[in-house]
């Protein structure tokens, strides 16, 4: 099995759940709890991401950017905005000095 299938299993996933019963399911618990919230949980995801890799232990670092990438899925899915479209935007950029495609945006 691939790994790049796992995110598309996990989009699906994540778009069945968002209407499930809040109490049966975490996904619908925090589509439930509103925009904010999901925000708020990638922030706070993001945040234990950085502290995991400044703390350097490998394991706690793949563990919280799991969690990180997953709630970052919970969020698209809870603005519709499907994953193809993120992707596609990184693939717009591949080749593209990391420098160069920061400035195109200031403008």
């Amino acid at each position: 099995m691939e790994h790049g299938e796992i995110l598309a299993r996990l989009e699906a996933t994540i778009a069945q759940r968002r209407q499930g019963d809040p109490s049966a399911s975490y996904v619908a618990k925090l589509n439930a709890k509103g925009i904010a919230k999901i925000a708020q949980k990638v922030g706070e995801e993001g945040t234990e991401t950085v502290i995991a890799a400044l703390a350097g232990d490998r394991n706690e670092l793949v563990g919280e950017a799991a969690d990180l990438i997953f709630h970052l899925m919970v969020l698209l899915s809870a603005k519709d905005v499907p994953l193809a479209d993120v992707l596609a935007e990184l693939e717009r950029r591949e080749g593209t000095s990391g420098i160069a495609e920061k400035a195109s945006r200031s403008n």
